[in-house]
């Protein structure tokens, strides 16, 4: 039986596959992501150990990648980790496996949690490092954590990964590297390539929020801009700041569709619930976190989804 981890590509993603290989060394690391994981599973047997971490369930594929869960965890093992809201209708119980599910917690703090006891203290340093890539490092437990660290330097090897790896998405080897060395506790700023890349991706980043301003379109409480060449994450975060409204929307076209990203502050609106509510009307996708989430559109329905997202922040307002 061999032992694969499939982990997203972000700093969460990374972090908890890096948890989870310093527990299982012998593990192969491939990245993946919600629309891709029904298919990448078939990279592995169904009788190996398979450790899936911080990829959300697409409602699209809900039941094909339950079908495939229920297979591996019958002729070999399965465990999925993950902290993203699950699909309308789901709940934890009906997932095949071995599940470590919560809301509110990073994929890196859960990861850290399941294989606590096999690993060293050290350790809990990546589980930070994961919980503050996510904005979730206000947890009960994420707190205790850092009571044994200074936490400046931990925000600081944080803030070098973030960095290092935006406009990385598809550079899986890079990405390797650092869930190997990170398993091997080396702290990100002991790679001279990543400390190059963040200070690189950071001067890139002070030039794109100057130009920003000048190109974000308002409707309501909603901010947004398409094809601005920059970080779709950060991109919806500084315009939301920088227009003063309640949700960022920043958007790139791929074929005949707008691929976004969400950002909002306001406690009062649920983004994820709002996209998984409204996406499919206009014959698209979303979902994700309440703060910050991702949806896909038809291009030439774009304009009315917008609207339509509007409508809704604007309701979750009135209501607060």
């Amino acid at each position: 039986m061999d032992t694969w981890i499939f982990a997203h590509g972000d700093v969460d993603g990374i972090c908890s596959a890096a948890i989870a290989l310093a527990a299982n060394p012998r593990a192969r690391v491939f990245f993946s992501h919600p629309y891709g994981l029904v298919g990448d599973l078939d990279e592995a047997r169904d009788h190996d150990r398979i450790i899936v971490c911080d990829i959300s369930l697409s409602e699209s594929h809900i039941r094909h990648l339950l079908d495939k869960f229920s297979t591996i965890s019958e002729k070999g093992e399965l465990i999925y980790i993950d902290h993203h809201p699950l699909p309308n209708g789901l709940t934890k119980e009906d997932i095949p496996g071995k599940v470590v599910h919560r809301v509110g917690s990073s994929a890196s703090e859960l990861t850290y949690s399941l294989f606590e006891h096999e690993l060293n203290f050290m350790y809990a340093r990546i589980a930070i490092y994961g919980a503050i890539g996510d904005y979730l490092d206000d947890t009960p437990l994420i707190q205790r954590l850092l009571e044994g660290w200074d936490k400046r330097t931990l925000y600081f090897e944080s803030g070098l990964l973030v960095q290092a790896i935006e406009g990385r998405k598809r550079d899986y080897e890079l990405k390797r590297n650092i869930v190997s060395n990170l398993a091997m506790n080396l702290p990100p700023s002991f790679d001279k390539r990543l400390v190059d890349l963040a200070v690189q991706h950071s001067h890139v980043e002070e030039i794109a929020i100057r130009e920003l301003k000048h190109r974000i379109l308002t409707l309501g409480e909603i901010a947004y801009v398409v094809g601005f060449p920059f970080s779709l994450g950060k991109t919806a975060t500084y315009i939301k700041g920088l227009a003063g409204v309640a949700v960022g929307v920043a958007g790139e076209e791929r074929r005949s569709m707008i691929d976004m990203s969400l950002r909002t502050n306001k406690p009062e609106i649920d983004l994820n619930k709002i996209l998984r509510r409204i996406a499919v009307r206009f014959g698209g996708s979303g979902g994700g976190h309440p703060n910050a989430a991702g949806a896909r559109i038809p291009k030439e329905r774009f304009k009315e989804f917008l609207r339509e997202l509007n409508r809704e922040v604007e309701e979750s307002l009135s209501k607060a």
